[in-house]
């Protein structure tokens, strides 16, 4: 966790060292935020993946890849769908749903239903900058459709994680048996 957030601090000081576009109507903070948002939407499902390993929780592993997985899928097939134009005047029409927006709330989300640690409000960033960068990559409704379709896959391939709580074992010789019961708090 200290590596990701070294990582994190490190970013954001060379974002800062980057300068502004000469002849560009934009200010740097803007193309900073787009930059937070890019290494975002993918440090924050690294992230999850992270604590699946560290907690050796396999089961979290496939949950994550299930969740992640169809978040992905159903992002890019909507968009291949419903050819939303961009609202930056290019001519580029793969606008709905936000991909930056459905990975990172998919990272999130896991970390939140999995864990129980809230991770939206970097996620968050994510759907600002998208919403906030040079001339906005995305609308409103976009950043919302990637929230809510990470949100939802989550929610039907993650179950919240606990450790194995009790054990019971069971041992026995020629005079006794013996079953033991142990409850961990």
């Amino acid at each position: 966790m200290k590596k990701l957030l070294f990582i994190l601090v490190a970013f954001f000081r060379c974002s800062f060292l980057i300068g502004q576009e000469p002849n560009s109507k934009h200010e740097k903070w803007e193309y900073i935020l787009v930059d937070t948002g890019d290494v975002l939407q993918i440090a924050i499902p690294l992230s999850g993946l992270a604590f699946t390993i560290l907690e050796k929780d396999y089961e979290g592993t496939k949950q994550l890849a299930y969740s992640f997985g169809t978040t992905m899928a159903v992002t890019y097939i909507l968009k291949s769908v419903t050819k939303r134009k961009r609202p930056e005047n290019r001519n580029s029409y793969d606008s709905f749903p936000s991909g930056h927006t459905s990975a990172a709330f998919s990272g999130a989300s896991f970390i939140q239903r999995r864990y129980g640690w809230p991770a939206y409000v970097l996620a968050s960033i994510v759907g600002v900058s998208r919403l906030e960068g040079p001339d906005g990559c995305h609308h409103f409704i976009d950043v919302l459709g990637g929230a809510v379709i990470a949100l939802a896959s989550t929610y039907l391939f993650t179950k919240p994680y606990t450790k194995n709580k009790l054990q019971v074992s069971l041992s026995s010789n020629a005079l006794y048996s013996h079953v033991t019961f142990n409850y961990s708090f």
